[in-house]
């Protein structure tokens, strides 16, 4: 009895364990609720993608449930995908708090899709040292380029789109159609004389003193700012967001891709290891996941899991190595090709690329070699393995006889007699009887 309430109070401990962890798996990284009216701020640091904009329309929505004065968006971004921008933009123009996009800190740029949200701005302002435009959409078609009909249909759209977005915030129109369709990018002090933005701030607290009983139009109306000295609040990524984030990161993913690969091909090629396969099964699965948020191409997949089949038909068919390079080249085409960056959206690096196809192709040659040896390896059990083993003469064999070999003795014949004490090799084996001959001179094979 005492037994089983034990058992119930562990399981019951397990169970508010796992709540526990499910609970902090999801939790932010915020402040305590905000009492009074504040600023909520949030940082966009990286590409556009499903997470990053699902994390600005969650702020969106917190900073209007707390009856925020402001949000915050400090952006540095290269760019990102078409649709998570368009998301995050819609959000903004649709947001009944005003939002303050800030590209900063000095250094910083809002490229590409980074251009489209700081238009859709209420406030749009910018830090010393940075850039904004280069916003020409990037697409992938068959051949690594889209057709010159869908370049222009995609032009023309991403023009129509940020010119309807500056005309809501009476923003410069045709430097931001100059922007999509020459790509040209500006510092800070030009964007400002060209009416790309509203004003330059060194930091955030700046920011908000300039800003300050500046009147912007919401969807809720007319609405004043006042953000001097007000609580600045940080709302974070949840830690959920935070690992979708990391494995949104091409170079993470192409990584995790390449594991679960030579993961799964270990196990099927050693089974019972079990920890390669289980790491594999992981690594892919988390590939997989993260290739929902990027733009992958199915060609550069395909050219990757030839590799590996060529690799592994190289340990079945030996080519004298064709079949390897054939591996590597494709390795390194679909590695290259794996994914199609589009609006400034980052790539895998050549860094990444280059070590890692190395290592790869190493493993694999690594494991031809050895399979290729194990092969020409001589038995050394079953029948195979009695053939060439020298032993002595027991029994004196004409033409039947005994020798002992291995330590064991066994039934010989031969074609001429051999004397007892005399040394024979055997050179094949019929059931239970060995065939030898007489061994002449020097032995150098292992004699039992």
């Amino acid at each position: 009895m005492n037994g089983s309430v034990a058992s119930s109070r562990r399981i019951r401990a397990l169970c508010a364990f796992g709540l526990l962890a499910v609970a902090a798996f999801g939790t932010r990284a915020t402040a305590a609720p905000i009492e009074a009216p504040a600023v909520i701020e949030i940082r966009v640091e990286d590409a556009i993608t499903p997470v990053s904009s699902r994390y600005m329309i969650e702020a969106i929505h917190e900073a209007e449930s707390a009856h925020a004065r402001a949000l915050v968006v400090r952006l540095d971004t290269p760019g990102g995908l078409d649709s998570s921008m368009r998301e995050a933009t819609k959000a903004i123009l649709g947001s009944e708090v005003p939002v303050v996009v800030w590209v900063g800190p000095p250094g910083a740029r809002a490229a590409s899709a980074g251009l489209f949200i700081t238009m859709a701005a209420h406030v749009a302002a910018m830090a010393p040292g940075t850039n904004i435009g280069a916003a020409h959409p990037v697409g992938i078609g068959i051949g690594g380029q889209l057709d010159s009909t869908m370049v222009h249909k995609v032009e023309n759209d991403a023009v129509a789109y940020v010119r309807s977005i500056a005309g809501v915030r009476g923003r410069n129109a045709d430097w931001a159609e100059d922007a999509v369709r020459r790509s040209v990018s500006i510092e800070s002090e030009e964007a400002l004389r060209k009416h790309v933005v509203d004003l330059i701030a060194s930091d955030v607290p700046e920011l908000l003193r300039k800003i300050d009983g500046r009147v912007v139009q919401t969807v809720s109306g007319v609405d004043t700012l006042h953000t001097a000295g007000a609580v600045v609040r940080e709302f974070g990524m949840s830690s959920r967001e935070r690992i979708l984030s990391v494995l949104s990161n091409p170079n993470i993913a192409y990584l995790l891709f390449l594991a679960g690969i030579l993961g799964i091909f270990f196990e099927l090629s050693h089974p019972g290891a079990i920890l390669p396969g289980v790491i594999g099964g992981i690594s892919m699965i988390l590939a997989l996941f993260a290739f929902q948020t990027l733009s992958v191409s199915f060609a550069g997949v395909l050219l990757m899991l030839l590799a590996v089949v060529l690799f592994v038909i190289e340990i079945k068919v030996p080519s004298h190595g064709a079949l390897s390079i054939g591996g590597v080249i494709c390795l390194l085409l679909g590695s290259l090709m794996l994914f199609r960056p589009r609006y400034g959206e980052p790539g895998v690096s050549l860094a990444v690329i280059i070590p890692a196809v190395i290592l790869t192709a190493g493993f694999f040659v690594f494991a031809i070699w050895m399979a290729l040896h194990a092969q020409k390896r001589r038995p050394v059990t079953g029948r195979e393995g009695m053939i060439g083993e020298i032993g002595v003469v027991v029994d004196e064999i004409h033409p039947v006889g005994r020798v002992r070999v291995r330590g064991e003795v066994w039934i010989a014949s031969a074609e001429t007699p051999i004397g007892k004490g005399e040394k024979a090799r055997v050179v094949s084996v019929d059931n239970l009887r060995l065939v030898v001959t007489r061994v002449n001179g020097g032995v150098s094979a292992r004699e039992v």
